[in-house]
């Protein structure tokens, strides 16, 4: 077992009040040392966007999608967020991730209010498909940029469903093992959040080392509300001529489909 060089903190981030958050190196991810993988913060603001949802009892985050604008440095973050449109059924929502005062990221969010219907039998692609596997039967696996230093690895724990971790298509269930914000319990959409921004690199079709294949945005479209402390992704990467790519990841909890999620890829060969 690799010694760490650095304590472990306890949370990703630390709440300073006036919307304002302090990050740990639980959020630091593998392409710089000083900036977050964006899983993690796009988690913080997809926590602010529920809380100001959730005051017009719009309860399910439908759509979460975030532009990745800059690195978001492990640095003081806040979060600023606007009610763009509320109506009785549907919230429209946007928000902004300042640091160094600077907008590193720029969000937008789709909010829905909750009513229970009954599913008729029969119905297309109904019962919603499962996961292959379900995470306690799954092997535990290791980070590739995992090591002395904390970060990303140590924030979550991953375990393998189908194929092999960084190296093609490939499904993996991932459980945080600290709390996104210090004392508190991560709601199911931030535990997506902060898984849903691996598929590219879960999926990885490029080696690590020679390539670099960062997205600088995000979407997650989700059919239902999510359950448990458990999210799988099942992701593929798909690589063009021109060095764009784009990731694809179906997204599940252990009841079985909740939904999708897909990334822009900037592919360059490391110098």
């Amino acid at each position: 077992m690799t010694t760490k060089s650095e304590p472990m903190p306890s949370s990703a981030y630390s709440a300073l009040g006036d919307n304002s958050y302090q990050s740990s190196l639980l959020t630091r991810g593998p392409w710089h040392p000083r900036h977050q993988h964006a899983g993690p913060p796009i988690a913080l603001v997809c926590r602010a966007i529920e809380q100001v949802a959730a005051k017009h009892k719009l309860t399910h985050i439908s759509r979460l999608t975030a532009n990745l604008l800059r690195p978001v440095p492990i640095d003081r973050l806040t979060v600023e967020v606007t009610e763009d449109y509320v109506g009785r059924n549907t919230g429209h929502f946007s928000a902004r991730l300042i640091a160094e005062e600077k907008e590193v990221a720029r969000f937008t969010a789709l909010a829905q209010r909750e009513n229970e219907i009954h599913i008729p039998d029969g119905l297309p692609g109904h019962p919603l498909p499962m996961a292959t596997q379900g995470p306690e039967a799954s092997p535990l696996a290791g980070f590739p940029f995992a090591g002395r230093h904390v970060g990303y690895a140590d924030f979550v724990e991953a375990r393998v469903a189908k194929g092999e971790f960084f190296r093609g298509p490939c499904a993996i269930w991932f459980r945080l093992r600290h709390p996104l914000v210090e004392t508190e319990e991560p709601s199911a959409y931030q535990r997506v959040a902060v898984a849903a921004d691996s598929g590219n690199g879960i999926s990885a079709i490029l080696d690590f080392k020679t390539y670099n294949f960062v997205n600088s945005d995000l979407t997650i479209n989700l059919l239902r509300r999510p359950q448990g402390v458990w999210i799988c992704i099942d992701a593929a990467t798909y690589i063009g001529p021109n060095g764009s790519a784009l990731a694809e990841s179906r997204l599940f909890d252990e009841q079985g489909l909740i939904g999708r999620a897909t990334q822009s890829l900037v592919v360059r060969k490391i110098d």
